[in-house]
């Protein structure tokens, strides 16, 4: 199936974090852009009304594009929330130009049973009612937790299920990192998923250390080492099949693709994302930048 013409590629803006700190917003999307990446998922960067202003500056005068900004449902974290600033969230969305607002991830406490996760979702629910009525959709992003199991079922099921007017953002990292194939995932919520993270997921060697930390009977710090082998990696350095991926990502509608890796293990961001969109033109989606 041919890729739709308005899906676009960028990065989610958790990356840029240190450089916006920095650097300052504009002058960091402006190197995003020499890149070759001209989109954005904006996301633990302080929308300070200055930092607004510089992202709006790079939107007018570099031609970015933000797909979406990120909230919390409630206070806590890097993010602001959309019970106690929904002003503020819609305000700042509509100034970029973005029509869509994500939830990064379950609140902790929300985790101590499915009860909890349940009352997320009706207050998720809620919150997505509310921001569409100002012309905003929201979606929730996933982690690996949500494939644990709940009679049978998965949690990300259950989460889709009793908040029917949150959409999906899936993060391919995760959905392998929770023992699932990433492409059929995202076919399986096809409609409902406009955007999807693309982020890697790499098996790594032991560090030398922890080798030698075997070799001395420390075996705690080994077996650390042994189970952390699991790595974030640029987009097809690691195990993940991308073409799948993005080609199902595309029949199911979604809009954005967005690069994102977690951990850089000594490049720089610079280093990564260049890498991530080399590859990304290798594999034939040039276009979509």
């Amino acid at each position: 199936m041919p890729s739709p013409t308005t899906s676009r590629i960028g990065v989610q803006a958790m990356m840029l974090k240190d450089a916006v700190a920095e650097l300052g917003a504009f002058e960091t999307l402006r190197r995003v852009v020499d890149i070759g990446y001209r989109v954005a998922e904006i996301s633990q960067i302080p929308l300070t009304p200055a930092t607004v202003d510089e992202l709006a500056k790079a939107r007018d005068e570099l031609g970015f594009t933000f797909s979406s900004t990120s909230a919390a449902l409630a206070p806590g974290g890097a993010n602001d929330s959309i019970e106690d600033s929904f002003d503020k969230v819609v305000s700042d969305a509509r100034r970029l130009g973005a029509e869509m607002v994500r939830i990064g991830m379950l609140p902790v406490p929300a985790l101590r049973s499915v009860d909890a996760v349940l009352g997320f979702c009706e207050r998720a629910d809620a919150a997505a009612r509310r921001l569409a009525d100002e012309g905003i959709r929201l979606y929730y992003h996933n982690h690996h937790v949500e494939f644990a199991k709940h009679r049978g079922r998965y949690l990300l099921d259950v989460i889709a299920e009793h908040s029917p007017n949150v959409g999906l953002e899936l993060d391919a990292h995760w959905i392998a990192r929770g023992g699932l194939d990433p492409a059929r995932v995202i076919g399986q919520h096809a409609g409902r998923v406009r955007m999807v993270h693309l982020k890697d997921y790499r098996i790594g060697w032991p560090p030398a250390e922890a080798i030698d930390a075997h070799a001395a009977g420390d075996t705690s710090t080994w077996t650390a080492a042994w189970l952390g082998v699991v790595q974030f990696a640029e987009v097809g350095e690691g195990n993940l099949d991308w073409p799948s991926i993005i080609e199902t990502s595309l029949a199911s509608g979604a809009e954005y693709l967005l690069v994102e890796q977690d951990e850089l293990y000594g490049r720089t961001v610079w280093e990564s994302l260049r890498i991530s969109y080399d590859n990304l033109v290798g594999y034939g989606y040039g276009h979509l930048f």
